[in-house]
């Protein structure tokens, strides 16, 4: 469609960086985030380094989880601004060589949405309610749901309509299934790739990308036989009825043929929460071209998981021809800062485990079992950051984690907005504490965050500590380490591979192509230093020694 110069394969080394519309930056003093404010922070960006900003959703929502039930994939919600407000955002950013990523959530629309709002007001067995997932209750007055299965935020996934049958919800009641199956649904999203590629966004993130396929035909399965929610095919091949299924893939080769009508080809990445033999699929240049590896993101701080995760990354990335991805927090999960700071038996946290129990222990105890070392979770999280930023492919920053955030533990039941918190009557505790607004300054209203109402979520007061005006001074602060990394960054953008550096178990060292070293200590004793010019380092170096949890970067030649 466009014509670009803009190099096609910009993002296989990109550094993105994650924006939580409603969390980042209240232009109209409203207490939430706007697309203005997002605007405002365009030299903020560029100061940072940063390639492309991703927006989670901004689109009319019923703000059930976030944003994340979308009433209009086609427009803005009111709160956030309006379609001129984005195009002048992405217009702001495009003058900046800041390119912008928005959020696609296929597998579930809002319970307001048109379409769902007319499927409610239709007989069943009508047109209107097979672009949904409505089936027939059990029982001589089908008063009993098709299955037993829960919701992956709480309550039955299986809801009643009142009139003799039940729509599917995996994710919660306000968040109904799309049928994929049908041309209406399948068209539609072909429509909104279009409207935001003819917009010019460089590319979308696919939310949930394993789960909009399902098989639903006949006798389902029981919850104990569906097993793990996150699942996909069983060690015999026999395909999950609800995700990672193979006809998945048949409708991002059809979103494929909508991103090669762009010059440059329109980008995208998948998230996928599936099996790690599986995960190669959603990154085939056939389809989306990018998958999420959150491998790192589950290990704990260990020097054997996080170099397997790095050596498996780059393995499947040359299967696919794709290129690796690497992210440590995001809007779903406790930040990195905090969680390295728990303490932890060190042992490998399986995607199970991490579905299953993540930190909720913690969370639920208020931050205070299993104790967290914040002053340690941060060293540790600014070592792994930094090692992170240095390797091959692309990296997913999510706001905040260049302050060195750590988690709001304490938010009052009463302001917590999370579906997760909420229709579990308070035994998950949910995001929230990931998604508090930022600290744009020390002192002032709401943290330089809006100068009118209360932030939507509480603020802390620790959180000016953290202010970025306050890093923006202090050259060992997290906000400097992070431009520091960035700048060098663009200078080790050659080959997408590394070579490793020695056996040392208590040492992650690599070479990239250039003359470039990058070392991270995870021992007790200080290493040497490799021979060269030293250009940044995570924490203090002790001469010519790095010292536990702390990484450097030497350029050798």
């Amino acid at each position: 469609m466009s014509s670009s110069t803009v190099d096609p394969n910009w993002w296989r080394q990109a550094c993105v960086y994650q924006i939580y519309p409603r969390s980042f930056a209240d232009d109209n003093g409203d207490g939430i985030g706007d697309l203005k404010g997002i605007t405002s922070k365009v030299p903020y960006f560029q100061q940072l380094g940063i390639d492309a900003i991703w927006l989670s959703p901004f689109y009319p929502s019923a703000l059930k989880d976030g944003g994340y039930d979308v009433a209009d994939y086609r427009n803005v919600d009111p709160n956030i601004g309006t379609l001129e407000d984005f195009d002048a955002m992405s217009k702001a950013c495009k003058e900046a060589g800041i390119k912008v990523i928005v959020d696609i959530v296929p597998n579930h629309c809002s319970d307001d949405h048109p379409w769902f709002q007319e499927a409610l007001k239709s007989p069943p067995g009508s047109e209107a309610r097979s672009r949904f997932h409505f089936l027939d209750g059990l029982g001589p007055d089908k008063s009993q749901p098709p299955a037993d299965w829960d919701a992956a935020f709480g309550g039955p996934a299986w809801i009643p309509t009142g009139d003799g049958q039940f729509y599917l919800g995996i994710f919660s009641p306000f968040q109904p299934d799309f049928n994929w199956s049908h041309p209406d649904v399948r068209a539609d999203f072909l429509k909104t790739l279009k409207f935001w590629g003819d917009r010019g966004v460089s590319g979308f993130r696919i939310d949930v990308a394993h789960a909009l396929t399902k098989d639903l035909s006949g006798t389902l399965m029981t919850k104990a036989e569906l097993g793990e929610w996150r699942s996909g095919p069983d060690a015999n091949g026999k395909q999950h009825p609800l995700f990672d299924r193979d006809d998945v893939q048949d409708i991002y080769v059809e979103w494929r043929k909508v991103f090669d009508q762009y010059n440059p080809p329109l980008f995208a990445v998948a998230e996928a929460w599936v099996q790690p033999h599986r995960q190669i699929r959603y990154a085939s240049t056939k389809g989306l071209g990018q998958t999420f590896s959150f491998d790192m993101l589950i290990q704990k701080y260990n020097r054997d998981q996080l170099k397997s995760c790095i050596v498996s990354s780059l393995r499947d990335a040359k299967r696919t021809g794709s290129s690796t991805t690497y992210v440590l927090s995001n809007h779903d999960v406790v930040r990195h800062s905090t969680r390295y700071g728990i303490a932890s038996d060190g042992k490998e946290m399986t995607m199970k485990e991490w579905a299953e129990v993540g930190y909720e222990p913690f969370l639920k105890s208020g931050g205070k079992e299993p104790k967290c070392d914040q002053e340690l979770g941060l060293k540790k999280a600014r070592a792994v950051s930094l090692m992170m930023l240095a390797l091959p492919g692309s990296a997913y920053l999510y706001q905040g984690e260049e302050l060195g955030l750590p988690e709001v533990i304490d938010i009052p039941p009463a302001q917590r907005q999370d579906p997760t918190f909420i229709n579990s009557k308070g035994e998950k505790i949910g995001r929230d504490g990931c998604r508090v607004p930022l600290p744009w300054t020390k002192e002032g209203k709401n943290f330089g965050f809006g100068t009118g109402a209360p932030a939507h979520l509480p603020q802390p007061e620790w959180m000016g500590g953290y202010a970025a005006d306050v890093e923006d001074k202090d050259p060992k602060s997290t906000l400097n380490m992070y431009r520091q990394g960035l700048k060098y960054r663009r200078e080790l953008q050659t080959t997408e591979d590394l070579e490793w550096v020695g056996d040392d178990k208590n040492v992650l060292h690599f070479k990239r192509e250039g003359g470039w070293e990058v070392l991270t200590n995870f021992g007790t004793d200080a290493v040497e230093v490799p021979k060269g010019e030293v250009l940044v380092a995570s924490g203090e170096l002790q001469g010519d020694k790095v010292p536990q949890d702390v990484t450097v970067w030497v350029k050798t030649a």
